[in-house]
């Protein structure tokens, strides 16, 4: 099959660059599902375009926000705190990792804040266990929620909740998901932060097309300057598919999210995000909070339209064929309204002890640096790749999208009735505020936060296979890596399975560096040493404006095809996404 596609895709690309029009696939069978097929491929429009053709493109640089080229990043780079200030969302700052996106206004009346309860996501049970893995099924499903008091927002979600449950992943133990998509558009699960074999990753092609009756999509429609093209070695299934999840290397606070692709920032704006949370042995023989006190906090922001639903400037919002933002909203969607698990500015009521707090930026594009109201600080204990190997005590936390920090905060030395707020020193006004802690009862506590946690070796860059540079820019309408938009077909790194390898990777914007089936630790920021916020194993490492950043990245034994993105979201559906192979 995948040779067939692939000798026609090839007589119609020349058919395509000589005029002619193209001739239909000449096959169908029954147990194949043929996407809709398109004659030309990035890398065919280069060919027939011509070399200084394409140079000319790539040369063309759009600063529509002015708020681009190098030099921007100031001499704070992110590993260091922000200016502790509130300022306005869309101020051109250079130290500001918002800064150029624009924020969305709500339309619909907003509670007060602290007005609602927190909500914790159900964790999910299995369906059945056999003596090494656990069984799971989600519905992919629209439904409504009441987000805002007596509105009812239109949500997709799995099992028609935002968030989604809470997967718990137990030492020793397999996880396999069945995903049943009941929406009117393909979807594809991605376990973010997850050692995964290849066919279970979410590569963004890897359809799981809705129902016969929605009718064919294309694997990657045209978007602005970009032709639509085809993935041969794409895996698509109709309705269902099973994801493979193995025991993963150290317990981490993971998260699975839609990865379609060009259309993952509209997908998760709707509200496909779930916790995965993985434990092992060693996390578990600690004395940290657990049970009740061990609480998952997804932090999104979002806009709401005057009836209630989500604003989002998609070009096409049954989101069918036309991927893409307004212009305007290019660099990134940001809303006026913090959400943490699905409700506005929340209140939780706490007892006096100890809290472990899992805090997941799940945000399209905004970026937040959090802190305490009293000053007291987090005591963090875990990143993206699981527990650092000695708690640290910040006073505040950075996190770009897609970051997860691990935290203890100690309401012990609260009394009760004392209300504590967790603020964002990168917002102002409704998005200066996240949520607020209620002292409500005295309690027995016996956790604690012990002065070693984990091994956590340092990666020696002398030790790595090879090294790599990545530049991450925008040409015109395109988020470019190394000059190309996303090409399924073209790698733009093969790798030993196991290896080590650095790469340098630089940006003209704010970009969270997102790499699949890979932990990562850096190594340098602009020459300097790592900042307070790059500690232990990461899975995403952000780069403010016109940083060069040195990472040190670990791959997956697993071989196969994966990709490397920015997890700005917007970013990542107009092209800022590559291939890279592991041998």
């Amino acid at each position: 099959m995948a040779a067939r596609i692939r000798d026609y895709l090839g007589s119609n690309a020349v058919q395509s660059a000589l005029g002619q029009p193209a001739q239909a696939p000449p096959f169908a069978a029954a147990d194949e599902i043929p996407l809709i097929e398109a004659a030309l491929s990035r890398r065919t429009v280069l060919t027939t375009a011509g070399i200084a053709g394409a140079l000319a493109a790539a040369t063309v640089i759009a600063d529509v926000t002015g708020a681009f080229g190098r030099g921007g990043g100031g001499d704070s780079p992110f590993g260091e705190p922000f200016p502790g200030t509130h300022h306005n969302d869309n101020t051109q700052s250079g130290n500001d990792p918002n800064s150029g996106i624009k924020t969305l206004t709500s339309e619909a009346p907003l509670p007060a804040q602290f007005s609602a309860t927190l909500p914790i996501p159900k964790q999910l049970q299995p369906t059945r266990q056999t003596s090494d893995t656990d069984y799971y099924d989600i519905v992919q499903s629209a439904a409504t929620a009441e987000i805002l008091p007596g509105l009812k927002t239109p949500i997709w979600g799995y099992n028609g909740t935002f968030p989604g449950p809470t997967i718990v992943q137990n030492p020793g133990r397999n996880v396999v998901v069945t995903h049943r998509n009941n929406l009117p558009v393909p979807t594809v699960v991605h376990l973010h932060g997850g050692a995964i074999p290849h066919d279970s990753d979410g590569y963004p092609t890897d359809f799981v097309l809705p129902a016969a009756s929605y009718g064919d999509f294309p694997a990657m429609p045209a978007m602005g300057d970009m032709p639509a093209m085809t993935d041969p070695q794409a895996v698509v299934t109709r309705q269902t598919r099973d994801y493979t999840y193995p025991t993963p290397p150290r317990a981490a606070t993971l998260w699975y999210h839609d990865h379609r692709m060009d259309f993952t920032g509209a997908s998760v704006h709707r509200g496909l995000a779930g916790f995965h949370l993985a434990h092992d042995a060693e996390e578990q023989e600690l004395p940290l909070p657990q049970g009740s006190r061990d609480v998952p906090l997804m932090i999104v922001d979002r806009a709401f339209a005057a009836d209630g639903s989500f604003r989002y400037p998609a070009l096409d919002p049954a989101m069918r064929s036309t991927p893409g933002v307004d212009r305007d909203a290019g660099n990134g969607v940001m809303g006026d309204v913090i959400l943490v698990n699905g409700a506005p500015w929340p209140a939780m009521k706490v007892d006096a002890a100890r809290y472990r707090f899992r805090i997941l930026n799940a945000s399209n594009a905004r970026t937040y640096q959090l802190a305490l109201d009293d000053s007291t600080g987090f005591t963090q204990i875990g990143t993206d790749q699981g527990l650092l190997a000695a708690p640290q005590q910040l006073d505040a936390i950075a996190l770009s999208p897609a970051q997860r920090f691990d935290v203890v905060i100690d309401f012990s030395r609260h009394r009760v009735g004392d209300r504590i707020t967790l603020t964002n020193q990168l917002g102002s006004d409704s998005t200066g505020v996240v949520m607020r802690f209620e002292v409500a009862r005295t309690a027995t506590d016996t956790s604690s936060v012990p002065a070693t946690l984990s091994t956590v070796d340092p990666i020696d860059p002398s030790s790595s296979v090879a090294t790599r540079t990545m530049t991450f820019h925008r040409a015109g309408t395109d988020w470019e890596i190394n000059g190309r938009v996303f090409d399924p077909t073209y790698s733009e790194a093969d790798v030993r399975a196991g290896s080590t390898e650095v790469w340098t990777v630089t940006s003209d914007f704010h970009h969270p560096f997102h790499v699949h089936n890979a932990t990562m630790q850096v190594v340098s920021r602009d020459g300097q040493d790592p900042g307070p916020y790059d500690r232990g194993w990461k899975d995403t490492v952000f780069l403010n404006k016109g940083e060069k950043v040195r990472i040190a990245i670990r791959f997956s034994d697993y071989k196969g095809r994966y990709v490397f993105h920015c997890h700005n979201l917007e970013h990542e559906d107009m092209g800022m996404m590559a291939n890279f192979t592991i041998n």
